[in-house]
């Protein structure tokens, strides 16, 4: 039985478990989801937001949420109140609220010990000329010609920067390891840089920032992070964290542990902060929550369920080596989901009227229908319907071949928990496009009866909207936001070259009166179209729907 729970673990929880095993204590594990508060979190956050706190989860282990803040040029409070609401969102709740800029002054203080120790130095040097110096993996770097400077003389610029009496770019604070080193990160990194752009939480106070490298490590080694785990890009970074905790940690506390799970990458989807910025800055979008958007913030406006999110990343795994995940995939456990949670109502996105001749025109009747048949809880609502009616446009044709199995001439249909009706004519605007259809019915034949009419088999059910009662609703039918699956994939081809076009698209329909009543994020299926969100836009005059998913696709898990 053992034998069968290991099989099922992935790669990092048999990490944990090996720990365990080798004399970790379990009341001393302890992950965090470190995001930049430099944007919107994207579907590819999903997936270290989820396998962080599910291993808290798991391991009833607390999990911190820290804000990776040591670049006040980039970093809002918008973003972390938005990273904040995403992460409530998704259902996962957080044990600290924590930021690196908690910890700037004991970074600065272990700096300092490190340039005493003869680890650091400052270099005069601009960053171009830094770069030059480290030459490539295969040939060694060239020292900095500050690099054996006496510690006294580093130690008094350093506190010079922190005091704001240099420029930007005047000098910055390296790390003294390894110029020789074939790993790069380890050629006397930057450990500081002089920024004098106010910080959105400490102000002006400080005039030097730590590069990501220096405070990472350090943060996971003051909050007690027993694993810390990464994106494979920084795979070989992790020397170098490893090195500055050397330096710094007292080896009868925790000492962090990185390692690194592979990105997910999400066919016709883009999940650079920079690529995405550039598509709100240049209104390609409308804003980071646009529903085009692979932000959480966009994807739930869309209309995807955090239990749908969830149940994706949990397909999709956590492995070693990247692969792009067909978008299908996550449209499918959005459907599965919203198949058992959302609320079936009637709407008529491209109406065109329909007239019942022999139906009395002061008659009206209140059909009752089911709300969702895959929840025997969700109960029974009463549906208008009246004399005039609407259908979709393309359910009618006045000729059509046998194939067409909707409303034609001399036709017959089911109008769902109605009636059976029957085409007989039409009427033209001038362009030849059809203005009114006319159709009997059998008034026999209402669903649930009992009535032997009400038995007879016809191919075609419609669903449809009673004009009197009719809800004039406004919906955004949502396609993918590029053309092509990978639109970033070309180096010399600018993405924004693959944005459809035809990725929004607005028209006006009415829905049953029911709508009315729909808050905001409240989920439907619009019978026979596809599944639907109230969106924030709306009116009270006129509802605003957006289209989540369609009611099919071909993928087949």
């Amino acid at each position: 039985m053992e034998e069968e729970e290991k099989k099922v673990l992935n790669f990092i929880e048999q990490i944990i478990e090996d720990d365990l095993e080798n004399g970790l204590d379990p009341a001393k594990l302890r992950f965090r989801f470190p995001p930049e508060p430099n944007g919107y979190l994207h579907i590819g956050h999903t997936k270290a937001i989820c396998i962080n706190f599910g291993l808290g989860e798991k391991y009833n282990a607390p999990v911190n949420l820290r804000f990776d803040d040591t670049n006040p040029t980039k970093e809002e409070q918008e973003f972390v109140d938005s990273i904040k609401a995403d992460i409530e969102w998704l259902g996962f709740r957080y044990d600290q609220e924590l930021y690196t800029s908690d910890y700037f002054q004991q970074l600065y203080d272990w700096a300092v010990e490190l340039i005493k120790q003869g680890k650091a130095y400052v270099d005069e040097q601009s960053s171009e000329e830094i770069t030059a110096q480290r030459k490539n993996p295969f040939e060694p770097g060239v020292d900095s010609p500050f690099r054996n400077r006496p510690a006294e003389e580093s130690l008094s610029l350093f506190e010079k920067m922190k005091n704001g009496e240099f420029e930007e770019s005047a000098m910055s604070l390296r790390a003294k390891i390894d110029m020789a080193s074939p790993n790069m990160n380890m050629r006397d990194p930057v450990m500081y840089r002089i920024i004098k752009t106010p910080h959105h939480r400490t102000g002006d106070h400080w005039k030097i920032y730590p590069m990501y490298d220096w405070a990472h490590g350090e943060s996971d080694y003051i909050e007690q992070i027993s694993h810390s785990l990464c994106s494979l890009e920084f795979e070989n970074h992790r020397p170098l964290y490893e090195w500055f905790l050397e330096q710094i940690a007292d080896r009868n506390r925790v000492i962090p542990k990185q390692r690194e799970f592979a990105r997910m990458n999400v066919s016709y989807m883009v999940t650079s902060k920079r690529k995405l910025q550039r598509l709100v800055q240049e209104k390609i979008t409308k804003g980071w929550d646009d529903p085009r958007m692979p932000t959480i913030s966009g994807l739930r406006r869309k209309g995807y369920t955090p239990a749908a999110i969830r149940n994706f990343i949990e397909r999709v795994g956590v492995a070693k080596r990247e692969n792009l995940i067909d978008i299908q995939l996550l449209e499918f456990c959005v459907r599965e989901d919203l198949n058992k949670i959302a609320t079936r109502v009637m709407a008529v996105v491209n109406p065109v009227k329909l007239i019942i001749e022999n139906y009395p025109e002061d008659k009206e009747e209140w059909l009752e229908t089911e709300n969702n048949p895959e929840d025997e809880n969700a109960g029974t609502r009463k549906v208008p319907f009246s004399r005039e009616i609407y259908i979709e446009r393309e359910d009618f044709k006045e000729e059509a071949d046998k194939k067409f199995f909707r409303l034609r001439l001399d036709g017959e249909v089911r109008l769902k928990a109605a009636y059976i009706i029957k085409a007989v004519r039409v009427d033209k605007h001038a362009n030849g496009e059809i203005k009114t259809i006319y159709a009997t019915y059998d008034e026999d034949s209402k669903s649930g009866s009992g009535t032997e009419a009400s038995l007879r088999k016809v191919k075609g059910t419609l669903h449809w909207v009673s004009a009197k009662h009719a809800l004039p609703i406004e919906i955004r039918t949502y396609e993918k936001l590029f053309t092509t699956e990978q639109p970033d994939a070309e180096k010399d081809v600018d993405f924004v070259n693959f944005v459809n076009p035809q990725s929004l698209r607005v028209t006006n329909g009415y829905a049953e009166p029911s709508l009315k009543d729909a808050t905001l994020e409240d989920h439907f299926q619009f019978q026979r179209i596809g599944y639907y969100i109230k969106d924030r836009d709306s009116t009270p005059e006129c509802p605003v729907f957006n289209r989540t998913v369609t009611l099919k696709d071909g993928y087949k898990p």
